[in-house]
């Protein structure tokens, strides 16, 4: 759907649903670009900012969070509905991220939290997943938080066109290009063996292990990155538990 707005001023709304919000608060640390952004497009709606309506006319929705409820769901339809593009913004909203960690066995979870009765104000709860889901997305804006020049990138692809496809490898190249020696071979864990690629591998250029927030590559080898994790001495079952992180909905489904 790439420059389907044909150039003209389109409408932003940015929601929210389960999450920390971090990922919204990265556009406001957008300083140096922030004004010139506003420029390009009307913002609508901003949940983080104002507690006013989704109004009913928009263009581009921006959703970060999981959809954890029946009325997050009812509201993703009604948002696909109304807007020409769907960008899902951070790993609550791609993989279903941190919330995602409750989806198998929701129901044990959800007794363990809040036992025979959920409270109102929790709404209608059901088990965490990606709005993928639920409904179409155009573009997906990943990591745990978002880095905010993905951000705008994802924005002028729809507002000037961009025929870019989504990094597809796993996070292993970006760090061999960066020259960056292996955390296996220093005995640690790094779920980079699986994760998707796009990040420019920031975390290992920092020193730290990828906890893998941009989720399952499509070319992952999850069998054989057990077996890696399990001959340099960290072990199968540590693997499995990194994995959940971000990826609990993915692997419920049988990756």
């Amino acid at each position: 759907m790439s420059g389907t707005l044909h150039g003209k001023r389109p409408k932003v709304a940015i929601i929210g649903l389960a999450s920390c919000f971090g990922c919204q608060l990265q556009i406001t640390n957008m300083e140096p670009h922030l004004l010139s952004l506003l420029d390009q497009i009307e913002l609508v709606h901003w949940q983080l900012a104002s507690s006013d309506p989704l109004p009913e006319d928009f263009d581009i929705a921006v959703v970060e969070g999981a959809v954890t409820t029946k009325e997050a769901l009812e509201t993703m339809r009604r948002v696909r509905r109304r807007a020409s593009v769907v960008i899902a913004l951070g790993a609550c909203a791609v993989t279903a991220g941190i919330p995602g960690i409750a989806a198998p066995e929701f129901d044990d979870h959800l007794q363990t939290v809040y036992g025979t009765q959920v409270p109102q104000a929790a709404g209608n709860v059901i088990s965490p997943v990606p709005i993928s889901q639920v409904v179409p997305v155009d573009w997906e804006v990943r990591c745990c938080p978002i880095d905010p020049a993905d951000f705008m990138a994802a924005l002028h692809r729809f507002i000037v066109g961009s025929n870019k496809l989504p990094s597809t490898a796993t996070l292993c190249g970006e760090c061999k290009r960066n020259e960056r020696g292996c955390f296996y071979g220093r005995g640690q864990l790094c779920m980079g063996l699986v994760t998707r690629a796009g990040c420019g591998a920031r975390c290992p250029n920092l020193g730290r292990a990828c906890n893998g927030c941009a989720g399952l590559s499509p070319q992952a080898n999850v069998a054989a990155a057990r077996r890696m994790a399990q001959d340099a001495g960290i072990g199968e079952a540590r693997f499995n538990t990194a994995l959940q992180l971000f990826n609990s909905v993915e692997l419920q489904a049988g990756a």
